[in-house]
């Protein structure tokens, strides 16, 4: 019976919806925006100020292609289904939803370890740095992460494409709440996400942990304080993402046994793929002193192109 139940399913019925919600859509399509103009404008200044041409910032401007990718894999549908009577998505467009929301969700937490090895062989390991970091390198570690990401979605969206379900209890597609719904076995999808969780959340998480204890080590041992300010300065804005991130991650993919609220999985669901992109420009440019720097500077220069006397 669930064989056929799959066979013949062509789209799923989202239940996270009440009956038209315009003051939902205007909340989502606000942050959209803000998400999209303050990854760009990240994007930007990476691009076009040269003191940003560093691999710090390489791999900042691919956390904003990550965070872009993230939000709009989601959002847009959101917004269609939110002034819908029955809110729905086909079933390859569930199946797609899911597969680059897993894909972007396991590229982020490779780049976020990435970055802090980057920050660690800044601070601990100097003299090596440029060798360390080198444009090839950052390449390479910049297409293993988007790899590593599609290649773990690419697991679980084929282990969920065999799961028999038509209504989900949320405003998207993701693999908890498929997993919830099935009316088939769902102990491969399971061992699958259990897996994923250790080797692509976990272990990066480490890799993250362990580079900063080893960054606060030397640090500390600077003997000036102006030193260990900008050590810690240069840091601080990657930390807040990390925190952000695996915090909002490990809630959305480890529950409970006996799951969240619909309310709670919704507000989890979008604080992990809908707030925290909106959020992470805003913390580098709040943060980071070279971000701000960038910022000013490249609003001074539109200024000054439409100022009046910018055409004598």
């Amino acid at each position: 019976m669930a064989g056929e139940n799959q066979t013949y399913v062509t789209e799923f019925t989202l239940l996270g919806f009440s009956r038209g919600q315009p003051f939902l859509f205007v909340l989502f399509l606000a942050i959209y925006l803000a998400t999209l103009l303050g990854n760009s404008a990240i994007l930007a200044l990476v691009s076009l100020d040269p003191h940003l041409h560093s691999p710090m910032y390489f791999f900042v401007s691919h956390l904003s292609c990550l965070d872009i990718c993230c939000s709009s894999v989601t959002v847009p549908k959101i917004l269609a289904n939110a002034l819908r009577p029955q809110a729905t998505i086909s079933y390859c467009g569930c199946l797609a939803q899911m597969f680059f929301l897993m894909g972007c969700a396991g590229a982020e937490c490779a780049l976020l370890a990435v970055m802090a090895y980057d920050r660690y062989a800044a601070i601990c390991q100097p003299l090596h740095y440029a060798r360390a970091m080198s444009r090839g390198v950052c390449v390479v570690a910049a297409a293993g992460c988007w790899l590593w990401g599609m290649l773990d979605s690419a697991v679980h969206t084929l282990l969920a494409s065999r799961l028999g379900a038509a209504r989900l209890q949320h405003i998207f597609c993701d693999v908890p709440p498929l997993l919830r719904a099935a009316c088939s076995n769902t102990r491969p999808s399971e061992v699958a996400l259990h897996a994923a969780s250790v080797f692509v959340g976990l272990t990066p998480f480490l890799l993250v942990f362990v580079s900063y204890l080893r960054i606060l080590a030397t640090v500390l041992g600077m003997p000036l304080a102006t030193s260990r300010h900008k050590a810690f300065s240069t840091c601080s804005a990657h930390l807040l993402v990390v925190a952000l991130y695996f915090v909002t991650a490990n809630l959305n993919y480890n529950r409970p046994s006996s799951g969240y609220s619909p309310a709670a999985d919704t507000l989890i669901s979008a604080l992990y793929c809908i707030i925290t992109p909106m959020l992470n420009p805003l913390i580098y440019s709040l943060r980071n002193q070279e971000v701000r720097g960038a910022l000013r500077k490249a609003v001074r220069g539109w200024g000054t192109l439409g100022s009046p006397g910018s055409d004598a």
